[in-house]
């Protein structure tokens, strides 16, 4: 997102004292919000960057995670060089508030091989300069220099990054410098709201200290504390390096990788929370603060999502046009034509955790009742729908230009690029947002005016002359007469509301799960039975995925493309999906459309048109999609994988069917089957904001229309095929692939899964045991892997390559290599540290989405494990030992147990 702080700008970010002469104007634009960070595409081996379209921004993933993004600009002989590190002062605890900004100082302080100042003097010496800024969720370190100096850049900032020296004494010395600066803030009007509004806005959380800490933090921080937090947080996978100017990218990158690419990541990747707004708040809060102050500054904000909220675009343009500038409605109305205040303004402050909208005011003491009377009542009846077009566009120019314009220089460039793909989703994210900016109507910023600027989320930080006698309890009534809370505010904070995972019963067995996030006005719903192919005969293989396909094409009150247009116009989803063992549905829409979508998907579960034409076109698309797979080696390869292993139960069938015989189904087929599958009890998972009262009507009503008593559907335990080996052609293809797979227990057996979870994260990824050998040492394929498929009662381990067909030999021999060197010699405990690391981070990755949290919940308890067998299992494996593994190989992975499945051209 792309917005102006304003008076935000001087105490948001804080810059290395020392070097704050070298800031260019322009580097305000640092200030932008983190999230989570992404690339392209990681280095295996180096791709080439040549040829590729000039100016293009190039992202590469290293093998430990680090993101690198190379962008060529010629217009100046410079290259700006600047690392990101996703830690900032919410990565602190309060004993040691403070320390990220002392850090940040301290790698000024001399390196392994660079004395004190010796940093500044070589980048200063060639014509450069250098500087560093920590903010709330991020540290930047960054130089700029001549072209011809890059690997200078890159060794000065990569060795002030990685190998600060954190000098004892130096470090108590530069404690004092810190100090001075803490106080210098102290004795900065805007500083000292700022830093009060803080602490209401964000109390009990780690964005309630200052950047810069406090005096006694930071006089006790000590030498061990920063190495802790650097070797907690300064991780390769937490952290950017960008390039930008006149470089060679093929040759930026080489270096990059030489210099970086060894380093290695000591810790899992840990999620941060969200801080959630409430539905009601606790306001109006005032605290007044008395000093020798000429003026009075008043500082008023209210609580806001997080900066990847889809809400902040529509309240960056409100705030834009309420106090973005001199033509703003509180401006024009509060200083030119009533002249109560110096300057006021409305900006917007969204971070990674969550943000807060802010007014700024200035006047003299003997306006202030009569200031904070007009503009509490101007408040409280303040109506967007009022902007005129002419407001709308200015403010849609104003902003864009500010985004484009801190593009003009090389270093502003750097930056917005950098934090666009660290912080958000790369530049696709500018356009993203130039898009909803122009698609934001007053309808929209209304809402979202109503939603978060209310009297009830006030907190209001006034700093008066010391005479004053001016009383915040006076403010408060003030507030409380002149913008009361509105009623319908006031039923939300007596409407039922889940606030942490409740579990219901539901009729026929039936359970609803509500899983509360408040960080996106969005519900996600996962609804599970069990059932799926294993409701099926041999003759009827395909039909749960034809079934599943054809659900959510139109009900008795809609067709197909009714439906598709309404799904459309409320930026809604629904998806029907079948399995081996379990058969679902799955929602997502706006919260506030909940009375709109829920009508619908009571409609497509209980009357299903199930039409012909849409039947047909269902079966197209599943046979198109059975042809597709078998013209891919590895799609005909797990096409036939299950029915190669399994003899038994629903693993023994072609999941998708064959051609000939889905083309045969009828529509009676689909809806005897969906009447058999329906009739199952259900688990329905709800993740997100929700109307709880609404989910529960709905769950209520569908457990009773739909379920019936009926024996409850089992598990099997099936029969494992006899032949040991299989090969299959395609005829045209240029690789061979080999998978070895191996018989292992279900998910019941908690210890086993996570043996087996922890063996494959040892064998898995590009620092796997299988890449560095078979890959990296013997250069035997592109990819070589391994997989872990587990169901409640069986399962298997597997190993695969893609190889050329001459080296299948070589490559069976280096699977059996690795294998009885696991079963021989237990893995040093490094090996599992990897592991594990990879089992959190991995998990944590994959459940951010709304949906995947509400299908993780869903589908387990629908199979009949708790809702956090996942989390438990992660934890299971932190006391696998090495020995552990070294027996389960012996167990199940001799050569003797495998089930090998190639496909040859």
């Amino acid at each position: 997102m792309f917005r102006k702080l304003l008076l935000l700008a001087g105490v948001f970010m804080l810059l290395t004292s020392c070097q704050k002469t070298l800031m260019k104007k322009n580097e305000s634009t640092d200030l932008a919000p983190p999230v989570a960070a992404k690339s392209l595409f990681a280095v295996e081996q180096l791709p080439s960057l040549d040829g590729q379209e000039k100016g293009k921004t190039h992202l590469v993933k290293l093998k430990n995670g680090l993101t690198v993004l190379i962008k060529e600009d010629d217009r100046f002989p410079l290259v700006n060089v600047r690392l990101y590190v996703h830690a900032g002062s919410a990565y602190e605890t309060p004993q040691i508030a403070g320390l990220s900004h002392l850090l940040e100082h301290m790698v000024f302080k001399g390196t392994d091989k660079r004395g004190v100042g010796q940093s500044a003097m070589d980048i200063e010496s060639v014509g450069g300069s250098l500087n560093a800024g920590t903010s709330f969720d991020y540290t930047v370190y960054y130089v700029e220099v001549p072209d011809d100096q890059l690997s200078l850049g890159l060794d000065v900032v990569t060795d002030m990054v990685f190998n600060p020296a954190i000098d004892p004494t130096e470090l108590e010395s530069e404690k004092k410098v810190v100090i001075e600066e803490l106080q210098r803030g102290e004795d900065t009007a805007t500083s000292k709201v700022f830093k009060t509004l803080q602490g209401m806005i964000w109390p009990d959380t780690t964005y309630e200290w200052p950047i810069i800490g406090f005096k006694d933090t930071v006089q006790g921080i000590s030498r061990d504390d920063i190495k802790n937090y650097i070797a907690s947080n300064y991780q390769p996978q937490s952290m950017l390096l960008a390039v930008v100017g006149k470089v060679d990218p093929d040759q930026v990158l080489a270096q990059v990788e030489s210099m970086l690419g060894d380093l290695e990541n000591t810790r899992p990747l840990t999620p941060v929370e969200t801080i959630p707004v409430p539905a009601v708040g606790s306001g109006p809060q005032v605290v007044k603060l008395s000093g020798e102050w000429n003026k009075v500054y008043m500082g008023a904000a209210f609580p806001i999502p997080h900066g990847a909220s889809t809400e902040v675009v529509g309240l960056d343009l409100l705030a834009q046009m309420m106090g973005g500038d001199d033509t703003s409605r509180l401006y024009r109305t509060f200083k030119y034509e009533k002249g109560l205040v110096d300057d006021i303004s409305m900006s917007l402050l969204p971070l990674e955790r969550g943000g807060f909208l802010y007014v700024f005011a200035t006047l003299d003491e003997d306006k202030v009742d009569e200031f904070w009377k007009e503009l509490t009542a101007e408040m409280a009846s303040f109506d967007p729908m009022d902007f005129t077009d002419r407001e709308i566009d200015r403010a849609r120019l104003n902003l864009e230009t500010s985004l484009f314009l801190s593009k003009e220089t090389l270093s502003g460039l750097a930056s917005k690029v950098s934090y666009l793909e660290f912080f958000e989703d790369g530049e696709q994210s500018e356009e993203n947002y130039l898009y909803q900016l122009h698609q934001i109507t007053r309808s929209e910023m209304k809402e979202l005016y109503n939603k978060y600027v209310r009297s009830d989320q006030l907190s209001l930080a006034v700093l008066t002359p010391e005479t004053s006698k001016l009383s915040a309890d006076n403010l408060i009534a003030i507030t409380k007469d002149q913008w009361p809370l509105k009623e319908a505010v006031a039923k939300a904070a007596e409407t039922k509301t889940a606030t942490k995972t409740t579990e219901i019963a539901l009729p026929g067995g039936s359970k609803l799960v509500l899983l509360p996030d408040a960080t996106l006005p969005y519900t996600a719903m996962s609804m599970y039975w069990t059932g799926g192919d294993g409701e099926l005969t041999p003759d009827q293989q395909g039909l749960a995925a034809l079934t599943a396909k054809t659900l959510t094409r139109g009900n008795l009150r809609m067709n197909a493309t009714e439906m598709q247009d309404f799904l459309s116009d409320h930026a809604a989803s629904i998806g029907s999906t079948a399995g081996r063992n379990v058969f679902a549905l799955e929602a997502k829409f706006p919260t506030r459309f909940t009375h709109e979508v829920l009508p619908v998907l009571t409609d497509t579960l209980t009357s299903p048109a199930f039409e012909e034409t849409e039947i047909t076109r269902a079966k197209q698309d599943q046979i198109s999609a059975i042809k597709r797979r078998e013209d891919r080696a590895l799609g005909l390869a797990f096409r036939h994988l299950f029915p190669y292993l399994y003899k038994t139960g629903p693993y023994a069938l072609l999941h998708q069917g064959t051609p000939e015989g889905v083309e045969a189904f009828t529509a009676s087929d689909i809806i005897r089957f969906w009447n058999r599958q329906s009739m199952q009890s259900f688990t329905l998972a709800v993740c997100g904001q929700f109307d709880q009262a609404a989910i529960e009507a709905f769950a209520k009503r569908i457990a009773e229309t739909l379920t019936a008593p009926g024996q409850q559907y089992t598990f099997t335990t099936p029969e494992w095929g006899k032949e040991m080996a299989t090969t299959m052609h395609l005829p045209g293809r240029n690789q061979s692939h080999i998978i070895m797979a191996f018989p292992v227990p279900g998910k019941t057996n908690l210890k086993t899964s996570a043996e087996l979870e922890t063996l494959k994260a040892c064998l898995s990824g590009q620092s796997g045991l299988l890449f560095r050998d078979l890959r990296d040492k013997q250069g035997l394929a592109y990819t070589v892997t391994s997989l872990l498929w587990q169901s409640k009662n069986t399962g298997f381990i597997a190993l695969y390559i893609g190889t050329n067909p001459e080296k299948i030999d070589q490559s069976m021999d280096g699977f059996k290599k690795v294998l009885a060197d696991l079963a021989a010699t237990p893995l040093p405990e490094e090996e599992l540290i990897r592991a594990r690391n990879i089992l959190i981070g991995d998990y944590y990755q994959g459940h951010q989405s709304l949906i995947s949290r509400s299908r993780e919940a869903a589908v387990l308890m629908a199979r009949g494990f708790d809702r956090d067998h996942e989390e438990k299992l992660i934890e299971q494996a932190k006391d696998v030992t090495p020995k552990q593994l070294q027996e389960l190989v012996q167990q199940y992975m001799s050569p003797d147990k495998a089930y090998v499945m190639t496909i040859t051209p």
